[in-house]
């Protein structure tokens, strides 16, 4: 789930997951704790209309994701859907109404993290022949007179400034409902369209909108930003502080699937990066031993 929260991991205000409400069962965890995790039912949490992540139709990555970590604990599969905006993890996870968000930051302090998953950045996404193909910075001369589209308050809107791309930019917004807007979709309809000449966005959205497009867009991740805000990020999944039983159990799942959770990243054409920041492909997956 990443639409306004890994935009930017700006979207959503500083919120305090509620306390475990009184007689909650404990599971095994920590000593003290207070897990109220279902045993039966693996109980996500979602955007209803945020692909390539998730959808009520359960067409996304995360909810391909929940459906194998359900099957391998045995249990059922619900989820709660919810707009990804500001109170996202207040109404969902810190609710009570579900036990886990598939998609989630390291770093950001609203939930309790499990070991990444995957690991992504932001991209630049044009058309093919558009000459920009050896892109991989914001500072690269090459994007000096580009129109440029961004989404405002995201980290590469400040390297954009940095650089003195604003005054071409197309900035698009990053509060949005949506059930009813996609700046993203926007981006590449007035990429198609010209009035930009190349667009950044969040890797996964880049890699998902750019693949949709007729004929496909050309997608470039910047790694070699040397300045600015942090542009690259690990990417786990978040259960609520105390679930501690939990997030081993989830970790453990992670790194026994990893092999697979990488093949369904990249049949969404998502642009996951080694520790290297070199991209893992189908081709250097099929080399691994």
């Amino acid at each position: 789930m990443i639409g306004p929260l890994l935009a930017g991991v700006l979207a959503f205000g500083v919120v305090a997951l509620q306390p475990v409400a009184a007689g909650a069962q404990a599971n095994n965890g920590e000593a003290g704790s207070l897990e109220l995790v279902d045993p039966n039912v693996f109980r996500a949490c979602g955007d209803p209309r945020n692909l390539p992540f998730s959808n009520d139709k359960g067409e996304g990555f995360e909810n391909k994701l929940a459906e194998l970590f359900a099957a391998k604990l045995g249990k059922k599969l619900s989820y709660t859907y919810f707009p990804q905006a500001t109170g996202f993890v207040r109404m969902t996870l810190g609710s009570f109404r579900c036990d886990i968000i598939m998609g989630f930051p390291q770093g950001d302090d609203q939930a309790q993290v499990t070991v990444p998953y995957y690991r992504t950045t932001y991209a630049l996404v044009f058309k093919p022949g558009s000459g920009l193909e050896d892109v991989t910075a914001i500072s690269d001369p090459k994007l000096k007179d580009k129109r440029i589209g961004i989404v405002a308050k995201t980290p590469p809107s400040t390297n954009m400034a940095i650089n003195g791309l604003l005054g071409h930019a197309k900035s698009y917004p990053l509060f949005i409902d949506t059930r009813a807007d996609s700046s993203a979709q926007a981006m590449m309809d007035d990429l198609a369209k010209g009035e930009i000449d190349c667009g950044i966005l969040w890797g996964p959205m880049a890699g998902y909108y750019a693949s949709q497009a007729t004929p496909p867009l050309v997608v470039v991740p910047l790694t070699k930003e040397t300045t600015g805000p942090q542009m690259t990020y690990r990417i786990g999944m978040a259960v609520r502080a105390a679930d501690q039983e939990w997030k081993r159990t989830l970790n453990r799942l992670i790194m026994e699937n990893q092999p697979e959770i990488n093949k369904l990243l990249i049949s969404y054409n998502i642009p996951i990066l080694d520790e290297t920041n070199m991209p893992i492909t189908a081709d250097t997956l099929s080399k691994r031993p």
